[in-house]
């Protein structure tokens, strides 16, 4: 079965940093494509941004210049780092796991709350 352990979100004041963590096995890090989505309350689950096994990576528009996502080898893990923070980031933050070119295996992590506010 496909685990994908997530950490990192919290409370955060505008203007601030998170770093969330996704961390799945080797198998599935060295191919699968690997994002993470957001859903804030009342709206739609979005793309905040992923990254290729070849490290090709894609924001939403809404956080480009302010988040990175990358690829912790060494772990097995993707990160996403999230600076200059906005109250409108928050959301629950989800960690994607889809095989490029199989989508039907498609993976979710629990989700992590960042709460963005003074």
């Amino acid at each position: 079965q496909v685990q994908l352990v997530e950490s990192g979100g919290g409370l955060v004041q505008p203007g601030g940093s998170l770093r969330l963590s996704c961390a799945t096995s080797a198998s599935i890090f060295r191919i699968y494509t690997m994002g993470w989505y957001r859903r804030a309350p009342g709206k739609q689950r979005e793309l905040v941004a992923r990254i290729t096994g070849g490290a090709d990576a894609n924001y939403a528009d809404s956080v480009k210049g302010r988040f990175t996502i990358s690829r912790d080898h060494a772990k097995n893990a993707v990160i996403l780092q999230m600076n200059s923070l906005k109250p409108e980031d928050t959301a629950v933050y989800y960690c994607n796991a889809v095989h490029p070119y199989w989508t039907q295996y498609d993976y979710w992590g629990q989700g992590t709350q960042v709460t963005v506010s003074s």
